[in-house]
């Protein structure tokens, strides 16, 4: 089972998105192995986002990760990274296909929503700057066994 990196972002927190957002994860067959609401820090926020320093909108992206609370999720499943990236939808919303998050709910790409590791690379490193292996809870569920062959 892979593992990836899902951050509900502010502007899904501020409009009441964030439970619709964890059930459509959930009904993907993907496991929630930890959930937390945190106001992100600068540090944290460009220790996620270094990549992206020096890009022209890497200070409005700082400033708008670090403006009001993200939810924070480690989730488990097969081929996971992949699993949320389609869920999530094109990175411009106006590119995402209806049924996906940013598709139904997106409108520009500036409040896309939600983030998702990019690959499992990505993942292991940004799952690290937010939790420890202690903070993943393993459990198991039923429904696994109907989900996955």
């Amino acid at each position: 089972m892979d593992r990836t990196l899902v951050i509900i972002k502010p502007d899904a927190v501020q409009r009441g998105l964030t439970g619709r957002i964890v059930s459509r994860l959930e009904d993907r067959g993907l496991r929630i192995l930890t959930l937390r609401m945190i106001r992100m820090t600068q540090t944290l926020a460009k220790s996620l986002y270094a990549v992206h320093e020096g890009k022209g909108f890497y200070p409005g992206l700082i400033s708008y990760m670090t403006s009001s609370p993200v939810v924070l999720m480690v989730v488990e499943g097969r081929r996971a990274v992949d699993v949320v990236r389609k869920t999530m939808g094109a990175t411009d919303p106006l590119e995402a296909v209806p049924g996906s998050i940013r598709g139904d709910w997106g409108l520009e790409i500036g409040r896309n929503l939600i983030h998702g590791s990019d690959s499992q690379e990505s993942a292991a490193r940004e799952i690290g700057i937010f939790f420890e292996e202690k903070d993943l809870l393993k459990y198991d569920r039923e429904v696994e066994r109907w989900v996955f062959e």
